[in-house]
């Protein structure tokens, strides 16, 4: 059974569990969205970030983000993740960097988060929001909890007008997450549903081009160097390299493609 199969509760569980296995973390390296760090950076410039603001970083992964917000804008940041696993590495590592004072982790949905109204000058959402399966309600969630004259910082797979490609439908395509990636302006419209206006938008088609040859450089030194890694992994190298291709070729052609959107709460 796919993931597109399932209900609403089982596919994000799935979806949560599919980026906490050891094969992400092998293929995708610390950071598990396009750009990496470096668009993290950009976004997080979007934000207009003051010196012991509260960030609220929504699928958080193994906090990576998180990390880098509280050392290079000095905010404080919590992060929240479905996944149990992911979050026990996002807390050991952030333990490590001697962070655990300003970033802290929660499990929750981020349909039904677990933090009070207005506590937040600030939300990123990093190529998380086209696998939710209520992406109103994860909008709405992001207005509640922000305070008026907050900012949202999303960056997040895109698809044109007529969707996603059928080659990239399957289960693959939900675990490199775009099997409900939307167009930017439907992302903007679910936000100004929830009264976040857009002020800024860009492209960054490029970054997701970069992270399919990450991926498919990083299976083939694997292969020659430690296949037993793939194997522990799960990875099955020849079962990818169709995905990768056609995932390659999509966004050479403009069906899918990479954006960062800000959205901004009404002062009152």
């Amino acid at each position: 059974m796919e993931p597109r199969d399932l209900g609403p509760e089982e596919t994000k569980s799935c979806c949560a569990a599919a980026y906490g296995r050891d094969a992400v973390a092998l293929l995708l390296g610390e950071s598990y969205h396009p750009g990496g760090l470096s668009l993290t950076r950009r976004l997080a410039g979007r934000l207009v970030l003051r010196e012991d603001g509260h960030v609220l970083d929504i699928a958080c992964g193994p906090g990576a983000t998180a990390r880098l917000l509280a050392v290079e804008h000095g905010v404080r940041v919590d992060g929240v993740d479905l996944g149990e696993h992911t979050l026990a590495t996002a807390r050991t590592e952030t333990e490590r960097a001697g962070l655990s004072d300003r970033v802290r982790f929660h499990r929750g949905d981020a349909e039904r988060l677990p933090l009070p109204d207005a506590a937040y000058d600030a939300l990123v959402c990093e190529c998380a929001l086209c696998t939710f399966p209520d992406k109103a309600a994860a909008a709405a969630e992001f207005a509640r909890v922000l305070r008026p004259g907050g900012r949202v910082g999303i960056t997040d797979v895109t698809v044109a007008e007529d969707g996603l490609p059928e080659e990239l439908s399957g289960l693959a395509g939900w675990v490199a997450c775009v099997a409900d990636a939307r167009p930017v302006a439907d992302y903007s419209a679910l936000l100004a549903e929830a009264g976040l206006v857009t002020v800024a938008t860009e492209r960054h088609d490029d970054a997701l081009a970069r992270m399919i040859d990450q991926i498919e450089a990083r299976v083939r030194l694997l292969r020659m160097t430690a296949p037993e890694r793939l194997a522990e992994a799960g990875v099955d190298a020849d079962a990818l390299t169709p995905y990768l291709e056609a995932a390659r070729s999509a966004v050479a052609d403009g069906r899918i493609g990479y954006a960062l959107i800000v959205a901004r709460k009404a002062d009152v």
